[in-house]
């Protein structure tokens, strides 16, 4: 059996906090068979961490053998995880998405989206709600961390706030270190990155709501036709 990677005070401090969970939560792991070095780890992170509520469930598909449903859900990187409601037999896809194991700093963005998924409500401000409902042109997030960034989480679980808020937003962390060639693409020199649609807007560092939705509109605004 492998060693767990959560010992028993962390298991104690999750399984408290989880007390407060309210409706399901699906967990949508994608795993591959073709050089992941940290796909192993991260299912066991996500069944570990997944048994301790019986709010929380976990589905295991292969990026390759379940091309399919990878497509359905965005996830085209493994390992991948996407964190969905669960409403009866139906999944809600809210956009939220994981691109590499979420250890470190990040395992505290994992639990909070678990929390905030469960609660069915972003908690983000008013003002912030009332621009995302009015979106008209999709918004693709990729928030670049690493695992001893301790600001990173801040800036992972505002951009999923915002994906929960708002069926244009899709925001999906990527481990820069287990995705080199993305954080070449996007010159990735500091942790958290906040690239949005695909190198329109950057954002470096952990910054407030309303900075972020700054950034989103002037984006948006590069894109939107003349």
């Amino acid at each position: 059996m492998a060693q767990r990677l959560l010992d028993d005070n962390i298991i104690s401090q999750v399984r408290d906090v989880f007390d407060s969970l309210k409706e399901p939560v699906k967990v949508l792991f994608f795993g591959s068979q073709d050089h992941c070095q940290y796909c192993e780890d991260t299912q066991q992170l996500l069944e570990e961490v997944t048994v301790l509520s019986e709010k929380l469930s976990l589905d295991v598909f292969d990026l390759e053998e379940d091309a399919e449903v990878a497509a359905r859900y965005h996830v085209d990187k493994a390992p991948g995880i996407v964190i969905a409601a669960q409403n009866g037999d139906e999944i809600v896809d809210y956009g939220m998405r994981y691109a590499g194991i979420p250890s470190g700093h990040e395992f505290s963005s994992l639990i909070t989206d678990l929390i905030q998924v469960s609660g069915r409500d972003s908690g983000l401000q008013e003002k912030t709600r009332a621009f995302l409902r009015d979106l008209k042109e999709p918004v693709h997030m990729m928030i670049f961390v690493t695992p001893t960034c301790p600001y990173c989480p801040r800036a992972v679980v505002l951009a999923h706030q915002m994906a929960m808020e708002s069926p244009m937003v899709e925001a999906e962390m990527v481990e820069a270190m287990e995705f080199p060639e993305l954080s070449d693409q996007f010159n990735v020199s500091g942790v958290p990155q906040t690239t949005i649609n695909m190198g329109k807007g950057t954002v470096v560092g952990a910054v407030p709501e309303a900075h972020l939705v700054q950034q989103l509109k002037a984006a948006l605004a590069q894109t939107a036709p003349a």
